[in-house]
């Protein structure tokens, strides 16, 4: 697996670095801007870009406009989205208009290694990885349009796991549940939430994506996202 590192903090860019090389991971480069963050990615074509939303020089969102930008012209590369706090407009974005292969940890986070290469690891085989508490603000059950309406209190909880990047396994360890018991729940995910005829990998993100988009309009289906 091959990353850029763009973050204007040098300690945690290092240190994110250090973590990763010594995880088998090739770090290519590591950038303090977003505008270095797209050079580094055109030179180096790296399996995911892992970014800071808020950067120089007003270190507001530059991150985050950049890993579109990027992601708008290379829908395979893999972002991963970092901030210090909870920030939800730039990952709404993402997710409506590049779903798979997209992940977003609060800084926190990071430190812990299994985390943040589990996290890796979802993104590089296409998936949704997304910090529980991240989670929690997107995810929304409160109005009858919403695609989430039919869904039962377990089978959201199943979701939200799914939306973290979590297997079948995990699900059921975390749970406290059988495996088949879990396999039960994702199919009536996908089967209330309209997702027939796509592979199963597929239908995992297409759920996350229905459940962080929030309320539908009454009649609307779950669509897949953009290429």
């Amino acid at each position: 697996m091959r990353v850029v590192i763009a973050d204007d903090s040098a300690l945690l860019r290092e240190g994110l670095a250090r973590l990763l090389a010594e995880s088998g991971v090739e770090v290519c480069e590591t950038v303090a801007d977003g505008t270095e963050l797209v050079e580094a990615v055109d030179r180096h074509q790296p399996d995911i870009a892992i970014v800071d939303i808020r950067m120089p020089p007003t270190f507001t969102h530059e991150g985050a406009v950049a890993a579109i930008e990027l992601r708008e012209r290379m829908p395979a590369l893999g972002v991963l989205l970092l901030s210090q706090a909870v920030e939800t407009h730039f990952a709404s974005q993402l997710l409506k208009r590049h779903a798979e292969r997209f992940g977003y940890l609060l800084k926190d986070r990071v430190v812990d290694v299994e985390t943040l290469m589990g996290a890796l690891r979802t993104i590089a085989a296409g998936g949704t990885a997304l910090d529980p508490e991240i989670v929690r603000h997107l995810m929304r059950a409160d109005s009858a349009g919403d695609p989430l309406a039919a869904l039962t209190e377990r089978e959201r909880d199943v979701l939200a796991l799914m939306a973290e990047g979590r297997s079948n396994s995990a699900i059921a360890n975390r749970l406290t549940v059988s495996g088949k018991t879990v396999e039960s729940h994702i199919a009536n995910i996908f089967s209330k939430l309209g997702l027939h005829g796509a592979q199963d990998d597929h239908r995992r993100v297409l759920a996350v994506l229905a459940a962080l988009q929030g309320p539908t309009e009454p009649g609307n289906s779950v669509k897949s996202p953009e290429p």
